[in-house]
């Protein structure tokens, strides 16, 4: 199998940014004094689903060879820093339902991964019930942890701090991963695609290094997207820094619990990503439908066809490619297994 392991279900019918419309003008009516108007759930039939999926997630596996996308909310979308947690709460539960009906109507297509009801300055702990929900009764494989719930202004403590860390003993015990994903910025700083999500992974990584999270929890396991962002082109700067701190080898530091994914949209880049990292750690990946959407003028192919960076690259053997188009995503979601 070809296992994608980052998808996100960008193509949602308009009902749904509807009633995001709605709890936001809600949450501004909470702001006013005024008291929280009841909002009825979105109302999507199933057919609706399959034609937004049909003709871009699926239309797309089918053109590109890819067997399973392992499928997650629109991440832009998840908007942490709206509202309160009470927002996040039911905006997660709506998101995820949704999710969880594809996954019924295609199961052999999609495997779930959730929204978690994250919200600024609220402790990680509240997100429990909505991840054991998804795991336990929706059959979801894994969780996508924003690093920065308040959208580029990095208030809350960092990953490896033990405000986080009930968290993660529920993801421990429940055998899934994480994949460090922000959402959108509101800081005019950072561009949400093309500077904060980048810098939400490549700060993410340097919290792990620096940090003795791992032993804690020696089993935890982390994605890291969008091909480690900066991280794989400055593998030498981590390697010293972490020698200069009197850090074990990177090797041994992180890679038994940090993965990377392939969502690189250039040839070279994803090469430089396949002699940095081991091949062990990589999991193959496109974001479809995602960030990039047009076709290179200089490849005449999709920028977001990372299957076909992979199926070019010289430097890997079949077993390699074997271990990041499919076993490496086995390992790591282990409950695809089931």
């Amino acid at each position: 199998m070809i296992i994608d392991c980052h998808g996100h279900y960008t193509t949602a019918p308009r009902q749904l940014d509807d009633y995001r419309r709605l709890q936001v003008a809600a949450c501004d009516c909470v702001s006013r004094g005024e008291p929280y108007p009841a909002i009825a759930d979105p109302s999507i039939s199933d057919d609706e689903i399959r034609e937004t999926l049909e003709k871009a997630q699926l239309r797309i596996q089918r053109e590109r060879g890819t067997d399973l996308t392992i499928f997650s909310p629109k991440a832009v979308g998840m908007g942490h820093h709206i509202g309160d947690a009470q927002t996040s709460a039911r905006w997660a539960t709506v998101c995820n339902d949704l999710i969880h009906r594809i996954c019924g109507l295609y199961p052999t297509k999609f495997a779930g991964v959730c929204q978690l009801p994250q919200s600024p300055g609220v402790a990680p702990a509240n997100c429990i019930p909505e991840l054991e929900r998804c795991v336990k009764e929706l059959g979801f494989v894994g969780c996508n942890l924003n690093p920065d719930p308040t959208g580029g202004y990095w208030k809350d403590p960092p990953l490896h701090d033990k405000w986080w860390y009930p968290l993660y003993e529920k993801m421990v015990e429940l055998d899934v991963p994480a994949m460090i994903h922000v959402s959108g910025s509101c800081n005019p700083h950072f561009h949400a695609t093309g500077a904060h999500y980048i810098n939400g992974d490549t700060t993410a990584f340097m919290q792990f290094l620096t940090s003795k999270l791992f032993q804690d929890f020696p089993t935890l396991k982390f994605v890291i997207p969008h091909g480690g962002g900066a991280v794989p082109y400055h593998w030498g700067r981590y390697r010293g820094i972490a020698q200069d701190l009197g850090l074990p080898p990177l090797q041994e530091l992180l890679l038994e619990n940090v993965f990377f994914d392939t969502c690189v949209y250039h040839q070279p880049g994803i090469d430089l990503l396949l002699k940095v990292i081991p091949p062990e750690n990589i999991l193959f990946a496109s974001e479809t439908v995602g960030a990039v959407r047009g076709i290179d003028p200089t490849t005449g192919h999709h920028y977001d066809d990372t299957k076909r960076y992979i199926d070019a690259a010289t430097q890997l053997s079949a077993a390699d490619k074997a271990k990041i188009f499919e076993g490496n995503a086995r390992r790591v979601y282990a409950r695809l297994q089931a």
